[in-house]
């Protein structure tokens, strides 16, 4: 039985796959197309935030219920993450630094390179979905046990 609540992991799941989605199909545009647009440009980093939330809410929600930790920050999930095996020490890493960003996007927005938010919806998007992939190994290895 879980302790964790599978619906909640869905649903933040499909939320971040849309987030993904509409980000794969913004890395298609150039980076002058992406970044002179506003409206474009707000998309993408509303959906960024989208999308390192909920690897942050999965993240937590499975520190906090299987392992009984609350984390210190956002980052600390994936950092706990790591010390009990759910994901690996480079992906952590990734994770930290995208939570990071995710907090420059919602508190420091105008302190924000949009040069950076193309680069990273051209080169990083992987990471999460690395993440998702990780998350769902961990929840069918649980599954599978007695």
């Amino acid at each position: 039985m879980y302790k964790v609540n599978i619906d909640k992991i869905g649903t933040l799941t499909g939320e971040i796959k849309t987030a993904l989605k509409s980000l794969e199909s913004y890395s298609l545009l150039s980076e002058k197309e992406a970044v002179d647009n506003p409206t474009v440009l707000g998309s993408i980093k509303y959906n960024l935030i989208v999308a390192i939330q909920g690897c942050i809410d999965i993240g937590s929600h499975i520190v906090a219920k299987e392992y009984a930790r609350a984390p210190e920050d956002y980052g600390d999930c994936f950092k706990v993450l790591k010390e009990v095996k759910v994901i690996d020490e480079p992906l952590s890493g990734k994770l930290v630094k995208m939570a990071r960003f995710r907090n420059l996007l919602v508190h420091l927005y105008w302190e924000v390179d949009n040069r950076r938010v193309y680069e990273i919806i051209r080169n990083d998007l992987a990471d999460i979905e690395d993440f998702l992939k990780k998350i769902g190994h961990y929840l069918k290895k649980k599954e599978s046990k007695p």
